[in-house]
């Protein structure tokens, strides 16, 4: 008699590739340096669009917070809508400081085009490893 347990061989270790997502992790990038730039917004409304130091601080360090929160709850598939919004924010932020309309638009094509490529290569790694499982469980 042994005293090595057998493995189940039923139980496979998930593959901890497989649980990355190129869509989460695209999009917190673009919202970390996104965050950095709505931050950089503060003393520009405070110096030339005459916001008033309160209010300046408010919007731009809450839109900056709200980045980097967002960002570490891409986990969930609401966090994105909330990305979304986020997006139509800075653009609207260009009602204050007029080069957030560029930069807001940017961001936003940015993160729309994190979202998009980031689902099109989930969905292809999806299939990828559904025809690798597929071909392994043929061979068995």
């Amino acid at each position: 008699m042994s005293d090595q347990i057998e493995p189940d061989d039923q139980a496979e270790p998930v593959d901890p590739e497989r649980q990355k997502s190129p869509r989460r992790a695209m999009c917190a990038a673009v919202l970390t340096l996104e965050a950095i730039t709505l931050g950089l917004t503060i003393p520009v409304m405070i110096a030339l669009s005459d916001v008033r130091p309160a209010v300046a601080l408010s919007v731009g360090l809450g839109l900056a917070v709200a980045c980097v929160l967002v960002a570490g709850s891409l986990r969930r598939e609401s966090a994105y809508y909330l990305g979304h919004a986020i997006q139509v924010a800075a653009i609207g932020l260009g009602f204050v400081v007029g080069i957030m309309w560029a930069l807001g638009t940017l961001f936003a094509l940015l993160w729309g085009a994190a979202y998009w490529l980031g689902r099109k290569i989930e969905q292809e790694r999806a299939d990828a490893f559904a025809d690798y499982d597929r071909g392994r469980e043929s061979q068995v």
